[in-house]
Formats: structure tokens, C-alpha cells, sequence
């Protein structure tokens, strides 16, 4: 079976995790500092404050952003549900704009559009890996004075060019950017989550807020050398992350270049071997964006279904994956009136996400190829078996 991803890990973090879990400290601790502060300097940000996912993430981000009752946010549908649902979270409205299709992130074009008096912030996405156009955002934001966070789930590694300087994302641009750690993503500690701000005074709130508003963390507490009895400052949460998984995450970081690089030479690969597939569109990087590439996702050619396509590329023993979900589409966002977001639905009813990680083989990679051109032929030969005869 070839998977549609397989984390890089090994002796090195599994002793890393022994470690921690033989030193006794096991929750939030050491090792967190540790991972906080390694991941501020990979990704060039002032502060770091690990939590235990990225939804946690962008909840603190947007609270501590000030988003709350009867506010809007403008973001995309098409991304993970978690972007709507801490939105919701705040009580407050997302205000859903469509993508660029090229690139499946926020089409910039029509932010201003969707601003009112309720909006407080922007939260874009930089999906599958690919940066949003953050120049451009930002411009808006400023103008507007909006809050801007970013959900950089999938985008740890990935650069952009702003002011013509290349520049992580997670530096931030925005306010804040909230990374994910999550097994399908390019490092992983298990689960686990991290939010990279320039504001002191919000990164003092995010570890507030992450363990239950508690003036003094377990860590202090446990090496003063006189008894300290903590307060409850406001109402906070269990947003932790463990030691265990913060060991993991600093082996993870140390792998981060070499895993970038061969997660680039892969998706080279992949556009070269599906050059000569006509119809399908591969995956548009602009000339100011560098992809980590946590996904390679193609457009299929028109009239192919794409759930035939994955179960035929699945009873070849293949994994697929459909394209980025649209949050509006689910249950629990189908009662309200959305406006028409034809490119994000057309998104994902079209797109393919491929295999992709560190350990694939050409051997592989021909496999998912010479297998999808088979799906997208059946397809094609379904389609013409299946047209009204021209009448003679």
C-alpha cells in the first residue's frame, strides 16, 4: 500500500521521547522551552508558544485578537473545518470569500469587498503548504485596521518574498501565525500546535490562556525555593502541550531542512512525470512563494469524477485524497445563506491530493503516476461510451 503520507521519524525521537518520559517531567515543561525557542529562531519570530494543536492555536490567536460577540472574520471555506469552527468558537461570523484557483488560497481581489463595520479580522490560510498572497493582505489589514492571523497549519518551512526578501512563514507578517504538528504535515510531534507573534504582551496571553489563566506555570512553581500559591487571573484553558511531544518536535526541527529539500525534489518529479497528462492542471507555485509542498494536489481533466478516480487509484493499493474540504458544504454550516464560492467548490469537487513524503522512491512515484493516467483514461472512455450518438 503507499500511503497519501508517512511522517520521518525514527530511533532518534523515539529515544528523545524515552528521555523525557525518564526524566519524570511529562507534561508542559524544559523540553517545551526548549522546542518554543528553536522554533522562533527556525522561523525567524520574536515569540513561540507551543499548544496542543493548531485549532488550540487559532483560538487563543483569535481571542487574544480581540474577536469576539457579533464579530466578523474573513477567511476562506476552502480549507480544514477547524478555520470556521474557531471562528464560531468566538462567537463570532465567518464571512467566507472564494480562492484563486491557481493557487486554492484567499483571492485577494475580493477581501475589500466582504468588509464591514462588524470585521475585525482577517484569517487567511496558506493552504497545502503554499503562502497566501501576503503582501497583498496585509496592504488590506493595514488600510482597515484589521487584525491579521495566519493559519499556517501546513506551511512550516515555506518562504515568501516580501519587500524582495525571502522570509519564513511564521516570522510573522501578520500578528500571529498558528502552525500545526499533526502527523500529515512536514514535522509532527503526534498532535500538537504553535503560535509565532511580534507582540510581547500577546504572546504573555497565549501562555495564560493555554493553562487555565494560572499566574504561575507548573515549572516555576516547581523550582522555587519558597512556596508559591498561584492565582487565576481570568478564565483560561487546558491548551498544553507535553514534554514527551516537545522532545519529539526539536528532533523534528532538526530534520526540517533536509525533509524541505526532499519534499522539493519529489514534487519536481511529480511535475515531470505528469507533464504529458492532457487536461490535468498541476500545482501553480508564484514566483514570490517557495512551497514546503505538505501536498501535491492536481485538477483533474473535466468530466472526471473524482471519487471514481480514488477508488480505482485505491484498488491499485494507492491512497488519494480529495481536494481541500469546503467548510460551507459540511452539516454543520448548511443552514445559513453563504454567498456563490464557485472556485472553492469547483476546488474541491476537482482536485487530487497525491502520495507524498520523505522516504517515496521514483519506483513509487511512477506507480501513482502510470495509475492515474489509467483512472483518467477510464474515465475519459466512461465519458465517451456514455454520450448520446450523433444522429446520422
Amino acid at each position: 500500500m503507499i500511503p497519501i503520507t508517512r511522517p520521518v521519524l525514527g530511533d532518534i525521537e523515539a529515544a528523545a521521547a524515552a528521555k523525557a518520559v525518564m526524566s519524570g517531567w511529562l507534561s508542559q515543561g524544559p523540553e517545551v522551552a526548549a522546542f518554543e525557542k528553536e522554533f522562533a529562531e527556525v522561523v525567524g519570530a520574536p515569540f513561540a508558544c507551543a499548544v496542543s494543536n493548531c485549532t488550540t492555536a487559532l483560538h487563543l490567536a483569535l481571542l487574544v485578537g480581540g474577536v469576539g460577540a457579533g464579530d466578523e472574520v474573513i477567511t476562506v471555506s476552502h480549507s480544514f473545518i477547524a478555520t470556521a469552527n474557531v471562528v464560531r468558537a468566538c462567537a463570532a461570523t465567518p464571512v467566507f470569500v472564494d480562492i484563486d484557483p491557481r493557487t486554492y488560497n484567499i483571492d485577494v481581489e475580493r477581501i475589500a469587498g466582504a468588509i464591514t463595520v462588524r470585521t475585525k479580522a482577517i484569517l487567511c490560510v496558506h493552504q497545502l503548504g503554499m503562502p497566501c498572497d501576503l503582501e497583498r493582505v496585509l496592504a488590506i489589514a493595514q488600510a482597515h485596521n484589521l487584525v491579521v492571523i495566519e493559519d499556517a497549519a501546513c506551511a512550516i518551512g515555506s518562504r515568501i518574498q516580501l519587500n524582495g526578501e525571502w522570509r519564513p512563514i511564521g516570522a510573522p507578517h501578520g500578528d500571529v501565525a498558528c502552525f500545526s504538528f499533526h502527523p500529515r504535515k512536514v514535522i509532527t510531534t503526534g498532535e500538537g500546535g504553535m503560535l509565532t507573534t511580534r507582540h510581547s504582551g500577546w504572546d504573555r496571553q497565549f501562555r495564560l490562556l493555554r493553562q487555565h489563566g494560572m499566574s504561575v506555570s507548573d515549572s516555576v512553581r516547581h523550582n522555587a525555593s519558597k512556596v508559591l500559591l498561584e492565582q487565576y487571573i481570568m478564565p483560561g484553558f487546558n491548551y498544553r502541550m507535553t514534554d514527551v511531544q516537545a522532545a519529539i518536535g526539536r528532533c523534528q526541527l532538526d530534520r526540517l531542512p533536509e525533509i524541505l529539500t526532499r519534499r522539493r525534489e519529489l514534487a519536481n518529479a511529480y511535475n515531470d512525470l505528469l507533464a504529458d497528462v492532457h487536461g490535468i492542471t498541476l500545482p501553480f507555485e508564484p514566483k514570490w512563494a517557495r512551497s514546503n509542498w505538505q501536498s501535491y494536489c492536481v485538477r483533474l481533466p473535466p468530466r472526471c469524477d473524482q471519487l471514481r478516480v480514488m477508488q480505482t487509484m485505491l484498488d491499485e493499493n494507492i491512497a488519494t485524497r480529495r481536494g481541500v474540504m469546503c467548510s460551507h458544504l459540511e452539516p454543520a454550516y448548511g443552514s445559513a445563506a453563504w454567498p456563490p464560492l464557485p472556485k472553492s467548490e469547483a476546488a474541491h469537487r476537482d482536485c487530487l491530493l497525491l502520495p507524498l513524503y520523505h522516504e517515496m522512491t521514483a519506483d513509487h512515484q511512477r506507480q501513482i503516476v502510470d495509475a492515474l493516467k489509467r483512472a483518467i483514461a477510464r474515465e475519459t472512455l466512461d465519458v465517451a461510451f456514455a454520450a448520446p450518438s450523433p444522429e446520422l
